[in-house]
């Protein structure tokens, strides 16, 4: 595996790929990663002879209030553990090569309809920052193929809509989230859990399946599953951020008909704001 900080180095190395007539594929991370971006890495090897994945904390989708500061930064562990995977290429760039203007000159990319509901009602220039970093990493990289984690499944359709809309030449493909034994699902915040927390975090899941249960069941009050699945959420020690059912492909309320739902939650636990979603 080869490392590369610069934009410059990144594409001599795409180049040649392309000379030789290589597909591409690309894992997107901000590191601190767990079996779940190594997953992903997996997927992307058997998507295509070629894989890039990026690691970068991108400042402009942390909020003023947010843990931008703090996030853990563990390049070298992240190294050994895409080396191991069979990582090509790991483009690991300085905030100066990524927004080498001040971040308030900045162009950006922004989703509108999807930006502003959900996790975006209570982080209001997150997926701005998203849609704007994902759409730098997409032209520096230029891969045929980007692989994703269902688990920010509202991350997952802001960028399927900003390849659609901006035309690029770039598949997007949704990988199922990777859980821990009790259902907790893998992310790179679940490191802020004390053991006390990380004992009940397995509840969001829980409630989301018990609320899939329900729909399966035919039930349609989704007002009141939702006011139910919080109220479950709180009594087991969380802050409930939001809990709803929404149609899968646009995140919009669902219709008489709609079969195709998604339910999505965000709660903290401690100072961990964790998120997970399920299909029904």
């Amino acid at each position: 595996m080869r490392t590369v900080h610069t934009t410059a180095e990144l594409r001599d190395h795409v180049a040649i790929w392309r000379r030789a007539g290589d597909r591409v594929a690309f894992v997107p991370t901000m590191g601190n990663l767990h079996r779940g971006h190594i997953h992903l890495v997996e997927r992307a090897r058997q998507q295509a002879p070629r894989t890039v994945a990026s690691i970068f904390v991108n400042p402009t989708q942390f909020g003023p209030n947010e843990d931008f500061a703090g996030y853990p930064r563990t390049l070298p562990e992240d190294s050994r553990q895409l080396e191991a995977a069979g990582l090509d290429l790991l483009f690991a760039p300085p905030v100066a090569e990524m927004y080498p203007r001040p971040l308030e000159d900045l162009t950006h990319i922004t989703v509108p309809e999807l930006s502003g509901i959900l996790c975006g009602a209570s982080r209001p220039i997150h997926f701005r920052g998203v849609a704007t970093v994902v759409g730098k990493l997409f032209n520096m990289v230029q891969p045929d193929i980007a692989l994703f984690g269902e688990k920010d499944w509202q991350q997952l359709t802001v960028i399927r809509r900003l390849v659609d809309d901006l035309n690029f030449p770039i598949e997007i493909v949704g990988v199922p989230t990777v859980r821990e034994a009790d259902g907790l699902a893998m992310s790179s915040r679940n490191g802020y859990l004390t053991p006390e927390e990380r004992a009940i975090a397995p509840t969001l899941y829980a409630t989301l399946t018990a609320s899939a249960e329900r729909l399966r069941a035919g039930e349609r009050d989704y007002q009141r599953l939702s006011d139910d699945a919080k109220a479950r959420l709180a009594a087991a020690g969380f802050r409930p951020d939001y809990f709803e059912i929404r149609r899968a492909s646009d995140l919009q309320p669902p219709a008489t008909g709609d079969e195709n739902l998604r339910i999505l939650a965000a709660a903290w636990l401690g100072r961990a704001r964790l998120i997970d979603n399920l299909a029904v």
